[in-house]
């Protein structure tokens, strides 16, 4: 291993480094870890010019290493593996934009991580590649941002509580949003459209979306609850609404409990909602969410947009989630960010997970994984230090 490391000029290659995500990703690097610091990283994208200009306008070093890397050309992206151990991307949406850089990685044997929200292409990239992945050694992770980290470790840290404290993990967990201020990103959008696209398109692509166990191959547990009606939570007493991220997040859970070999028992459930508050204006306002559809319209943000940094910094968010078992166990954990979801503390998740997937998860082997199944404590623990997040166990029946 120490060879290879010493063989590849950077540790990480910011695949994307001109878009608005991927500006926010260098300018956390350059805060967190300067040149000097043991990380070795490189800004790409595809043009030279506008890389010269973001490098620039973010005030990074002028020796900052640039890479014109285009995963439509198979040389770039060839060029990319020789010199790289990991590839962090923040272009999507991936089904459009990813595919091939997939490919790439899990041939070559280097690590990759990305932003995805996207289950039907996940799942496509899969069956397409897991097999190289493990036979190269190339750790794949999808889904590094706000979907799906703080609710992967959260779940990942509530059952191993659960295990500590009685014994075997809750069969039921409920995620509820319980507070959020912050903008979904351009890319959330347009990876929204172009699923929905695709799926009108491939009736196989609709069925994965429908399935909440489209990302575990072989594996089909209990009935999940749907989560796509306002309905009164009888555990907190609140109205709660359909929460836009629960399509990619339950995915991303049951294939990390999956790949953890069932920790978390075969019959797992799980379901995802937002907390919209107690009495009528709680339930006014679930069924006002219920009826939001601007995130898949036109007036939604574009891909290359977002807020500004004030915004970004005044943004938050803070999750429950809530274990409990036939006999009556139960269990809180609280999950927060310090930053709005979309940008600002997605930008530090990402960046965090490349580097404790190179630092700190060296025994996860080859293999397409979930955050929580590639690097589970060891991310939770970075994230605590370095970005923002709070992981608690809470009081509470």
């Amino acid at each position: 291993m120490q060879h290879d490391r010493n063989s590849k000029e950077f540790d990480i290659v910011v695949h994307g480094a001109t878009g608005f995500t991927g500006r926010l990703v260098i300018e956390y690097l350059l805060q967190q870890y300067p040149a000097g610091s043991g990380v070795r990283w490189a800004m790409g994208g595809r043009s030279a010019d506008k890389l010269a200009q973001v490098r620039d306008a973010v005030r990074a070093p002028p020796d900052t290493p640039l890479l014109v890397t285009d995963s439509a050309d198979p040389a770039s992206l060839h060029a990319l593996m020789a010199r790289t151990r990991l590839v962090l991307t923040t272009v999507g949406p991936y089904q459009l934009y990813g595919s091939e850089l997939v490919a790439a990685c899990a041939k070559a044997g280097v690590d990759y991580v990305d932003l995805c929200g996207e289950p039907a292409w996940m799942r496509q990239m899969i069956d397409a590649h897991e097999a190289d992945a493990k036979a190269s050694g190339a750790r794949i992770v999808f889904s590094c941002g706000f979907d799906s980290i703080p609710f992967d470790l959260g779940v990942a840290m509530l059952q191993d509580e659960m295990r500590a404290r009685f014994g075997t993990p809750a069969n039921r967990v409920r995620g509820r949003v319980r507070k959020m201020k912050g903008t979904f990103s351009g890319g959330t959008a347009a990876s929204l459209k172009a699923t929905m696209a695709a799926a009108s398109k491939d009736p196989g692509v609709l069925d994965l979306l429908r399935n909440p166990f489209s990302l575990t191959p072989g594996f089909e547990g209990p009935r999940q609850p749907s989560g796509n009606k306002p309905m009164l939570d009888e555990t907190l007493g609140l109205w709660v609404a359909p929460f836009i991220m629960a399509a990619i997040n339950t995915r991303n859970l049951h294939r990390s409990n999956l790949l953890l070999g069932h920790a978390w028992g075969q019959d797992f459930v799980y379901d995802e909602m937002l907390v919209t508050g107690a009495g009528d204006k709680g339930e006014a306002m679930a069924h006002a969410v219920a009826a939001d559809k601007s995130l898949g319209g036109e007036g939604g943000p574009k891909p290359g947009e977002g807020p500004s940094r004030e915004e970004r910094e005044a943004g938050f968010y803070d999750v429950l989630f809530i274990g409990s078992k036939p006999n009556g166990d139960t269990l809180r954990v609280g999950v927060k960010g310090d930053r709005d979801p979309g940008y600002g503390s997605t930008s530090k998740m990402i960046a965090e997970a490349a580097v404790c997937l190179l630092q700190d998860a060296k025994d996860t082997a080859g293999g397409i994984w979930t955050p929580a199944s590639a690097m589970g404590s060891q991310l939770r623990a970075r994230l605590q230090k370095n970005a923002g997040l709070t992981f608690a166990v809470e009081a509470g029946a």
